[in-house]
């Protein structure tokens, strides 16, 4: 059989079918154009190897679903069986149907009694390739899927690996390595993605950057227990796999019942910018993504953090409308005997001692003062000094020892009794109706390491995954509107099967403009601008201790969905005028900052920084030139501005909505009266940058003059 070409947004995806064989990927990358299936016959023959005695240890185009009957010895795509037996399965017989862009490839074991529908697809925003499988049981015995993998091929140009990793308050730290021969794996089984874990796993081509070199990653949607996966075996063939790790017996299929994996997503790109467009142009191109302006938020947390009164909130929600807020989010603190973290959470209920008129007061007058409310919430989680725990022990999970270990004096909730699942949806839809809530802050702080559901203890980790789904959605659907930030201890739970229900997330919970830069930079790989909540902090980070001018700190902030936890009851009124410069600099680009398309520049000294937002018509861009450590040489030279128009002349700027130029910065001479050059002088000759001192930047505005 033919080869099938599946095209779509730059991406060709070629696929083998032949022999009744599951689909084997032959090219995935750069658009081939029209290809006849005489030359389609023909690419197919060409990828076939030289295989001498053994089809065993030669290389061979690799299936999305590798199977050990077929004589892979690498990664398994299944492992799953009954009770010992039905272990090694061999699907064949396989079928295709083709839907525009869309494969489905049905096969059968029949000697096992499973089948098997693999479905992959290639979006048309993005080029982005999607793949999933589902597996049923035909038979008679039980069926316990311990592992489903499916896998994405990568070609011989793919020598270094990329991953990520981190802790709380330095999520998302860049590290690489050469793809040897084995494996590189990253599992995350926490019940949630977790601040170390990859947010994708990457190969490319050696020293590949943000703007040059040819590079894959595969990322699994899903905010669960997962594993990702870059293998190169000794016959030369690499591929990135990814799949949920499933823990002991939690998927058990009787006869009839089915699995469906989650989506394994795969981007491609020259440059991670690339790369990283596609995953962006994805998430814009779905109906339900955020469509109004990103409303900008206060936020209480870092201003007052449990110390909690209707007067100071009030005065804070007032001196946020004066600076241009338009959304005020009350943190955590406000529910029934909530002075610290270590009591009450699961109790939510509105605090009479603090707040004897309930929080209504509080919501009026935000909303009269133009601003949306929001509120804070952490559902799946639980205090054990609380009513919640004291009235049904049994809803917390247990795997046979008691609640486990605490997590900032908290376990966990189990959304799998129906029971807790109403009582925490009543409680909270009754809040957002009766407050008008615009907008949840959804908090998950605690790892589920004993997730075992009462009473007999088997796991929930995946049960609780669907069910917060579910949670967020039925929230959804019950107040029209409402929009849900992903927190969990920061950037610990951002991943796309989040964000089918999140409308932002929360990259860290370091508001540090330092480590934020780079934070937001690698969460960029996957979530856009107007998706990643980013904050202007305390002058003294809550996190780091560092000290930096507001106009560093509101810089870094500019670049995502903007908002604000300067304690504005005590900064002062030259403070307040300065973010109030820099909210209304942000809300004039802001239709630019939310729908453009993010840059970095690969510069040599590793001690600088240029990124930016290009507008989709290379009409306009916004960069920002920064110095993170002391160079070794300086001053620091040119700097070239990636993404826009050879053909087009750009005015270029340098703006400052904030106080006067840094001090100590050395100006280049081009930077007074600004300069006109082609895009493409821009692009290959560039710059003088300005001389800045460590944590200081410079924004650059760009317009098309011609």
């Amino acid at each position: 059989m033919t080869p099938i070409h599946l095209r779509a947004g730059g991406t060709s995806l070629v696929v083998a079918v032949d022999g009744g064989r599951l689909p084997r990927i032959l090219h995935w990358g750069h658009d081939l154009g029209e290809i006849g299936d005489g030359a389609l016959a023909d690419l197919r023959l060409a990828a076939l190897p030289a295989i001498g005695d053994s089809a065993v240890t030669y290389p061979q185009p690799v299936p999305v679903l590798p199977q050990l009957a077929e004589g892979w010895l690498g990664r398994p795509g299944l492992v799953a069986d009954s009770d010992g037996r039905r272990w090694a399965p061999k699907f064949r017989d396989a079928t295709v149907r083709v839907d525009g862009t869309a494969l489905v490839s049905s096969a059968r074991d029949p000697e096992y009694g499973l089948a098997l529908e693999i479905e992959i697809q290639v979006l048309a925003a993005s080029g982005l390739v999607r793949q999933r499988a589902l597996v049923r049981n035909e038979a008679a015995a039980p069926y316990r899927i311990n592992a489903l993998e499916l896998a994405l091929p990568v070609p011989a140009e793919a020598t270094e690996i990329l991953d990520l990793t981190g802790r709380w308050a330095l999520e998302r730290v860049p590290q690489r390595r050469p793809f040897h021969v084995g494996e590189w794996v990253r599992t995350s089984r926490g019940g949630k993605p977790g601040l170390e874990h990859t947010l994708l796993l990457a190969a490319g081509e050696q020293g590949f950057g943000f703007r040059h070199g040819l590079v894959w990653a595969t990322h699994l949607a899903w905010s669960g227990n997962q594993v990702l996966a870059a293998e190169r075996t000794p016959a030369g063939t690499r591929h990135l796999s990814a799949g949920e790790v499933l823990l002991p017996s939690e998927m058990v299929l009787g006869p009839g019942d089915t699995y469906r994996s989650p989506w394994q997503y795969g981007s491609w790109g020259v440059g991670l910018d690339d790369l990283a467009a596609r995953f962006h142009r994805h998430l814009r191109s779905r109906p339900r993504h955020p469509r109004s302006p990103r409303p900008v938020v206060l936020n209480t947390w870092e201003a007052v953090y449990f110390e909690h009164d209707l007067d100071t909130l009030t005065a804070l929600a007032e001196r946020g409308a004066e600076v241009g807020a338009e959304r005020f989010v009350l943190d955590d603190g406000w529910f029934l005997g909530r002075r610290d973290d270590t009591t009450s959470l699961g109790d939510w209920t509105v605090d009479p001692a603090v707040w004897p008129e309930g929080l209504e007061p509080l919501a009026a007058r935000v909303r009269e003062l133009g601003l949306d409310f929001g509120l804070w919430f952490e559902p799946e989680m639980v205090n054990l000094d609380s009513d919640l725990a004291r009235d049904h022990p049994e809803w917390i999970f247990d795997a046979g020892h008691g609640a486990g270990p605490p997590s900032r004096y908290q376990h966990v909730l189990d959304l799998g009794h129906p029971d807790a699942y109403a009582h925490l949806f009543d409680r909270m839809s009754a809040l957002v109706g009766a407050l008008g809530i615009s907008y949840i802050k959804w908090d998950h702080n605690r790892y589920l390491l004993d997730a075992g559901h009462t009473p007999d203890g088997r796991p929930g980790v995946r049960a609780q995954v669907e069910a917060t789904y579910r949670l967020m959605a039925e929230l959804k659907a019950a107040h029209p509107g409402l929009e849900i930030e992903s927190c969990a201890s920061g950037g610990g739970r951002v991943d796309l099967g989040i964000l089918e229900y999140a409308d932002r997330v929360w990259p860290s919970d370091c508001n540090d403009p330092h480590e934020r830069l780079e934070i937001q930079r690698f969460t960029g790989l996957l979530v856009p601008p107007e998706m990643q909540g980013t904050h202007i902090g305390a002058e003294e980070s809550h996190t780091t201790h560092r000290t930096h001018p507001l106009d560093y700190r509101a810089e870094k902030a500019l670049w995502g969905h903007l908002g604000v936890e300067v304690n504005l009851l005590t900064a002062d009124e030259r403070t307040r005028a300065a973010i109030a410069r820099w909210i209304a600099f942000h809300k004039r680009h802001r239709a630019l900052l939310h729908s453009g398309d993010v840059v970095h520049a690969d510069l040599p000294d590793a001690a600088l920084r240029l990124e930016g937002v290009v507008a989709t018509d290379r009409a306009e861009a916004l960069y920002a030139f920064s110095v993170v450590e002391r160079p070794a040489t300086w001053p620091p030279g040119r700097i070239r501005l990636p993404g826009l128009d050879d053909e087009r002349d750009y005015a270029v700027e340098a703006v400052d909505p904030g106080d006067a130029p840094a001090a100590g910065a050395v100006l280049p001479p081009w930077q007074r009266p600004g300069v006109v050059l082609p895009g493409r002088v821009l692009r290959l000759v560039g710059i003088e940058a300005p001389s800045l001192d460590v944590d200081r930047s410079v924004l650059l505005h760009v317009v098309a003059a011609s």
